[in-house]
């Protein structure tokens, strides 16, 4: 099976593992045919449980949801009913649209987490901040809209993209007003021409 599910704080059993790989399965199969990858982590923190489901559709797209009950299985059952509404929402949309469901093109990048300056420690170099993490990541190409798209449905603040109708890095991202801001260096010279 494609879903790894995994534990935090807490050694997941087979009848638990097996519960959630059925329920993400079943989830994503119904709405879009496909059997989906992905990973599930449940964590035991300060008495409750979450459980963090990040989905790989064929597609590219990336659907994330999470739950917290007191109990491992209510936490999994929680998950998985807003990875429902995020499937449901992603075919709605695409249907509404006429998309096609093609693969885009994926190019590698890094992604790093910086260490934020505390008031309390001594002033250090700005220009040599301390990465406390790295890892890999994917830019995937894809239109404005599927970015946007893409947004709402692993409840991120923003997503860095490939634009498909230039090729240049774009940004999208979620504005404290509640709309969408659009990052586009390209912006100007795509728009004249």
């Amino acid at each position: 099976m494609a879903i790894q599910v995994t534990g935090k704080n807490l050694d997941v059993g087979e009848a638990l593992r097996g519960y959630v790989q059925e329920r993400v399965v079943q989830t994503v199969e119904k709405y879009v045919g496909h059997a989906p990858t992905g990973h599930v982590r449940i964590e035991k923190e300060h008495g409750e449980f979450r459980t963090d489901c990040t989905i790989r559709l064929w597609q590219g797209m990336s659907l994330e949801a999470h739950g917290t009950a007191p109990e491992a299985y209510q936490s999994a059952d929680r998950a998985c009913e807003r990875l429902e509404k995020r499937v449901r929402r992603y075919k709605r949309r695409l249907k509404r649209r006429g998309a096609g469901e093609t693969p885009r093109k994926q190019t590698p990048a890094a992604s790093y987490v910086i260490q934020a300056a505390h008031e309390e420690h001594e002033e250090r170099d700005e220009d040599n901040p301390i990465v406390i993490a790295e890892a890999k990541t994917m830019v995937h190409e894809m239109a404005v809209s599927d970015a946007v798209m893409q947004m709402d449905l692993s409840d991120r603040p923003f997503v860095v993209f490939r634009n498909v109708r230039d090729g240049e890095i774009n940004v999208v991202y979620r504005r404290d007003d509640g709309n969408i801001g659009w990052i586009d260096p390209a912006g100007k010279k795509a728009r004249a021409d």
